[in-house]
């Protein structure tokens, strides 16, 4: 097993030796010895590069994985979960409908992927939306643990196609052979983290239907590989529990890695395609051994981009560009330099006091001045569920904040604050726990505003809050009707406040200009 950093001139040497071995065995005829290769993404949210064009990009993945198609046939272009949702296209309306992946399905449609599986992220889809995207997808779904739930009973998710309904298979089989006739079944199973319950869908244990697959596979393949959306530690267990299975392409985590487990190893790539892995499976039928060698691959501005996809792209950023410039007139102007990252990933928007909801809820409060005392905003609408390092551009706060919303300028009493934020604590690990500026938790547990104890009583505070936060959705008695909300401010169009999107970059530039 081998693992290193490729580089681009490093793929090049790596695709000369690929085609020398061809080569090779062409001459020498069969030799029982076949090369496959994996091309690996997971967790892909945006089709265009990011952070002002530095990393990242469908287009770029797409000339990469056509190089090493060039040279090896057998090569598959697989994605481990996780691309349908949250993205900021998706929140796009085109013809008074959202997109919700559909821009990514048409860009993967062009890309020729060859097999996926489902994330957590692509049951934030409701059931009707997410069927539009399997009927327009031309790739294999695979899932072992995920079932569709209906009034008559569970069954598969299904694929409409011009012949009728096929179902999204348990496991998947393919018969690959090589210029020399030399010929191996490669088996896949799938499983994804119960992570997302909805009612229209159904989690089975992911052991028990990684086993069965493994079991039902094992009868007519030569080698069976697992494409996941778990967590690492699921998957490195997974390894243990399934010890001929060489590789375990996996999703959920949004790090690279290469954890070895066994005769297995676990991959997974940076999310949003910052890396990619490209794996070169080995496998000799004389000796029933398989070799793996695993390159993480930077994708990065020295690669092209494929013309088709690029096309593609640049169609979606025309339209996304149009309605950002609609808020902001410079998208791709870089606003800030995070580092460290700022944390925007779902489990801790949704569990604890992150920088990335400071920076959010700091901009809220500025965009009131001495007006305010302190600002909260649901931690669910932050959508990015990412780590974003470096160079931050105002496309990127879209990306975190993608459906935008006013800022409210709030009159409060002291007794209902007290109640919103005891509820937002107690609903740690959901959308309604609260990120918040200049609201501490002393070390007994009581609330401090501007380091002060709360006061309740007679005493009110004014606020910032975010617009949907004061609908009652997350906190269900958190309306403008209660009566502990005594004002409700709503800022008008010309003003920062409108757009609490506009008020993060604004404030950030500010900041950054200083």
């Amino acid at each position: 097993m081998t693992f290193r950093i490729l580089s681009l001139a490093g793929l090049f040497i790596f695709l000369l030796s690929c085609g020398s071995a061809s080569k090779t065995s062409e001459i020498k005829g069969d030799d029982g010895i076949i090369t496959v290769k994996f091309v690996q993404l997971n967790d892909v949210y945006e089709i265009a590069p990011l952070s002002g064009g530095q990393y990242g990009g469908m287009a770029r993945v797409a000339h990469v994985a056509d190089s090493i198609r060039n040279v090896n046939p057998n090569t598959f272009l697989v994605l481990a979960g996780d691309f349908l949702n949250p993205s900021l296209l998706g929140t796009v309306k085109v013809d008074g409908e959202r997109l919700r992946g559909k821009q990514m399905i048409e860009v993967m449609n062009a890309m020729d992927f060859d097999l996926v599986t489902f994330g957590n992220h692509e049951f934030d889809l409701d059931e009707e939306d997410l069927q539009k995207r399997l009927d327009e997808s031309n790739f294999q779904w695979i899932s072992s643990n995920i079932s569709r739930k209906t009034e008559s009973g569970t069954i598969p998710f299904t694929v409409n196609r011009d012949i009728g309904k096929i179902a999204v298979p348990l496991e998947y089989t393919v018969t690959v052979s090589d210029i020399d006739n030399t010929t191996v079944n490669l088996g896949f199973f799938s499983v994804c983290l119960a992570s997302n319950p909805r009612d229209y869908v159904v989690y089975d244990d992911i052991y028990e239907s990684a086993q069965k697959s493994h079991d039902r596979l094992a009868a007519n393949s030569d080698v069976i590989i697992g494409l996941t959306h778990v967590a690492v530690e699921d998957d490195i267990a997974i390894a243990q529990m399934l010890k001929d299975v060489p590789l375990i392409m996996g999703g959920h985590e949004h790090n690279n890695m290469l954890v070895p487990e066994g005769n297995s190893v676990v991959a997974k790539a940076d999310a949003n395609a910052k890396t990619i892995y490209i794996h070169t499976l080995t496998i000799n039928k004389n000796t029933g051994e398989t070799t793996l060698d695993s390159k993480l691959f930077p994708i990065d501005d020295k690669i092209a981009s494929q013309p088709e996809v690029d096309a593609i792209v640049q169609k979606w950023n025309r339209v996304l560009e149009a309605k950002i410039k609609e808020v902001i007139p410079n998208p791709n102007e870089v606003i800030y330099h995070a580092d460290p990252p700022l944390d925007g990933t779902d489990s801790a928007s949704r569990g604890i006091q992150t920088n990335m909801g400071e920076i959010i809820t700091s901009a809220m409060s500025a965009a009131y001045g001495d007006e305010v005392s302190a600002a909260i905003v649901n931690g669910g609408s932050i959508r990015v569920d990412d780590m974003l390092a470096g160079d931050i551009t105002s496309i990127d706060i879209f990306r975190v904040l993608p459906f935008g919303g006013m800022v409210l300028k709030v009159d409060i009493t002291g007794d209902l604050l007290k109640e919103v934020l005891d509820f937002g604590k107690s609903k740690r690990g959901t959308g309604a726990y609260l990120q918040r500026f200049n609201i501490q938790e002393s070390t007994r547990g009581s609330w401090l505003i501007d380091g002060q104890p709360l006061e309740t009583g007679n005493r009110y505070y004014t606020i910032a809050i975010s617009d949907f936060l004061l609908m009652g959705y997350d906190i269900p008695f958190l309306t403008a009707e209660n009566p502990g909300i005594l004002k409700v401010y709503t800022p008008t169009e010309d003003e920062i406040a409108y757009d609490v999107r506009k008020a993060v970059i604004l404030n950030l530039k500010s900041n950054k200009d200083k």
